[in-house]
């Protein structure tokens, strides 16, 4: 990562007539986004999702617009006027400044935090350089953190604040749709590790998560895409009729249509509330939360976090371990046949980029969902119901050989770091 530059420095390099955020703090650079949907939503009211978790519950708010009020909504939560907003610049350049004027209108004194985009964010370095703003400043027990961004954003957020003085509190403002329906919502904070993903964190609740669906107009459509394997992960994992709305809504959400996008991303939220509800801390039921990320988690390191992005992985994880699953005698041709079906419908890739399978049970080794060396995963029996148990690495051999075959094997072991079929792109919002 580079090293944090100034304000000066940030806008002559590349910045250009970006108007500067007096206190804040950046460095890296980073790419623009892509092609955007265009997202209209008018007349919906605000929603709540409660997460229960005694004295650690909090809210979940969906309102279009509800970024313009964020500073009101913070009167309940913190008692102190500093308010650290961390982001990445392609939100910044969106949203950062109407997050910075809601604050001071309501009597905060915000300080941004903008960080490169992309999932290479996720280091010990970012956190040691969000923890040095927050000393330098001096923050206090009592000061506050916004995440404004994907779940890169959220999570280094959310670990930061974990440790800063023992823990100061966050709220999470998530922008993707990936972040809204999944990563925002339980408490799971942390960063990557060389060897695997989310491999050094904490559980850390937000004080609420607050989500403006119309942030999602500026997501190049990609991510939007990918988003919509999380969303599909809850149809699969806990409800079959949500799996039927999916089924049939999916061409009006790729179209960005108001009423099934509010609706996928409220009952996504409700799904993942009533899970971490009965299992905070991922030692039972949240387990069936890593469905597709098993294989997704262990691609997306092979590929060195480039190439693929989470939701792409995932895309490509919810079938594969459905054919694994199938495979072992644990659900029907028909279960897996219906998720690939939906996959591809989405626009999302479901095929293994080429990988050797040494390369890809090493990964999988390194996953933090690894219990005595047995990888433990998430398999369906059918859709709305899954299980959770280990599985061996003669099965998986066995399955991944007959399945994708020697010629599948690169002589390196590693992923060309290409999507099959989507262009590669460098960052993430």
């Amino acid at each position: 990562m580079a090293a944090v530059a100034t304000h000066h420095d940030a806008r002559r390099s590349d910045r250009g007539s970006e108007p500067p955020y007096p206190g804040g703090s950046e460095w890296g650079l980073g790419m623009s986004g892509q092609e955007r949907p265009s997202l209209t939503i008018t007349g919906v009211a605000e929603q709540i999702v409660p997460v229960i978790l005694g004295e650690r519950s909090y809210d979940i708010v969906l309102q279009p617009g509800l970024l313009a009020t964020v500073g009101d909504r913070l009167h309940t939560l913190t008692t102190s006027p500093k308010i650290g907003v961390v982001t990445d610049r392609h939100v910044a350049r969106h949203y950062l400044q109407e997050a910075i004027r809601s604050l001071r209108k309501a009597g905060y004194d915000p300080t941004p935090i903008i960080l490169p985009p992309g999932e290479r964010t996720k280091t010990l370095s970012t956190i040691a350089k969000i923890l040095d703003v927050l000393a330098r400043h001096k923050f206090e027990r009592q000061s506050l953190l916004l995440a404004l961004g994907g779940g890169v954003i959220g999570d280094v957020t959310g670990f930061a604040a974990a440790i800063y003085q023992r823990g100061i509190p966050f709220i999470q403002v998530p922008t993707t749709l990936v972040a809204q329906v999944d990563s925002s919502v339980g408490g799971k904070t942390g960063v990557d590790h060389r060897l695997g993903k989310n491999l050094i964190g904490a559980f850390y609740q937000p004080r609420a998560v607050l989500i403006d669906p119309c942030t999602l107009r500026t997501l190049p459509r990609r991510e939007w895409v990918a988003g919509l394997a999380e969303v599909i992960k809850y149809g699969i994992i806990a409800e079959e009729g949500f799996f039927a709305f999916l089924e049939q809504e999916i061409s009006a959400l790729l179209k960005l249509k108001d009423e099934p996008v509010i609706h996928a991303i409220t009952r996504s939220c409700e799904i993942k509330a009533r899970v971490v509800a009965a299992d905070e801390r991922e030692s039972d039921r949240r387990r069936i939360l890593n469905y597709g990320h098993t294989i997704g988690h262990a691609l997306e390191s092979l590929a060195g976090y480039h190439g693929l992005i989470h939701g792409e992985a995932v895309g490509i994880g919810l079938v594969q371990e459905a054919d694994v699953a199938c495979y072992m005698g644990l659900c029907g041709r028909d279960v897996v046949e219906r998720i690939r079906s939906l996959v591809q419908r989405a626009g999302l890739s479901e095929q293994v980029p080429r990988a050797s399978f040494t390369s890809l049970w090493g990964a999988m080794q390194h996953d933090k969902k690894v219990i005595g060396g047995r990888v433990i995963g998430v398999w369906p029996v059918r859709i709305g119901e899954v299980v959770v148990r280990p599985i061996e690495q003669q099965v998986c051999e066995a399955w991944f050989r007959s399945t994708h075959g020697r010629g599948r094997r690169l002589s390196s072991g590693r992923l060309s770091g290409k999507h099959p079929v989507r262009r590669k792109v460098r960052a993430r919002r």
